[in-house]
């Protein structure tokens, strides 16, 4: 007769190691379902999140009233012809994603937050630069308008 030892091992589908923190927080919405609008983006996020992502969406309307809402890669998005921000929610930090040529220009102002190319970190336990965000924004509609030929 021969045993086999047999060693439990996690299914596929799990992560014994650690839940993920990069995936937005989406978790009243069915798997595979994509919000249409930022309020419904927003209706799903932890109840402690939602003023912040509405601080943040104000201050880019105020920024680029002429922008319009929109759900890019499953993100609250602003465009002016082309996509001019990104911003979505994650476990202990909100994200803005501006173009990388943006935060080049503010990257002294930026200094105190986590960048890479193309995101903007702002931790959830502390204030929003709510002026910063605004003056990114002002600036992106400013380098699309130059890009594009408008003024």
């Amino acid at each position: 007769m021969f045993y086999f030892k047999v060693f439990s091992r996690p299914l596929a589908t799990e992560n014994p190691i650690s839940e993920p923190t990069r995936k937005h927080k989406m978790e009243s919405m069915k798997p595979n379902q994509t919000p249409k609008t930022i309020d419904e983006y927003i209706a799903v996020q932890p109840a402690e999140v939602q003023p912040l992502l509405q601080a943040i969406r104000r201050t880019i309307h105020e920024a680029a009233p002429d922008a319009q809402e929109t759900i890019s890669y499953q993100m609250p998005a602003f465009k002016q012809d082309k996509i001019l921000i990104w911003f979505a929610a994650f476990k202990n930090h909100i994200s803005i994603f501006p173009k990388v040529k943006v935060i080049d220009a503010f990257k002294k102002q930026l200094a105190p937050y986590k960048t890479s190319k193309g995101t903007i970190q702002f931790p959830i336990d502390e204030p929003l630069p709510l002026d910063l965000i605004a003056d990114i924004v002002r600036f992106a509609v400013k380098k699309q308008s130059a890009g594009s030929g408008k003024k």
